[in-house]
């Protein structure tokens, strides 16, 4: 009897473990062809997990949620090319209270100085006057997306969310090559 009791608790071990699978999920191609910028009402839909590299396009969609997260930390793209980069806010919330935008920054930008001069930017939805941004999407709210156009030469270029904490967590990095 024992024996029976000993091999059915590792049986259903064995099958807990084979339903709990690997816990990876593919990220779906982000890819907007559109070419301009549309503000619209979606379902709310969570970001994927955070992509530490994408590859090389200078078409790019960057979604942002209701939990401060971009889903691509670093973007590659071509340098001396067009690159067309939208911000999609999958959240809910609105943009008063969970409001994103993206700002590309020049190389070697003081990020906390600049952060620190966006908090005094509300007016302007926190994009402070700069001689140190390239690009810069509209804050938006859930449901909400915003298209920039730029181009960069090689390099790394920063980009954050300015609303107010966020820089700290929704960061990323573009490398032009």
């Amino acid at each position: 009897m024992k024996k029976l009791f000993s091999f059915t608790g590792l049986a259903i071990a064995g099958l807990f473990i084979a339903s709990c699978g690997s816990g990876e999920q593919k990220e779906k191609p982000a890819v907007d062809h559109s070419n301009h910028e549309t503000s619209a009402t979606t379902t709310s839909t969570p970001v994927a997990e955070p992509s530490s590299t994408a590859a090389v396009s200078n078409e790019v969609v960057v979604e942002s949620d209701d939990q401060m997260k971009y889903n691509i930390h670093e973007i590659k793209v071509k340098a001396g090319e067009p690159v067309s980069l939208t911000l999609k806010h999958v959240g809910k919330m609105a943009k008063e209270v969970m409001g994103h935008n993206l700002v590309v920054l020049k190389a070697g930008t003081d990020i906390t100085a600049f952060t620190e001069a966006a908090l005094k930017a509300k007016d302007k939805e926190y994009i402070p006057e700069s001689a140190d941004i390239i690009a810069h999407t509209k804050l938006i709210g859930g449901g909400e997306e915003s298209k920039i156009e730029f181009t960069l030469e090689p390099g790394t270029y920063d980009y954050i969310c300015t609303f107010p904490g966020h820089a700290g967590i929704m960061k990323g990095k573009i490398i032009a090559e």
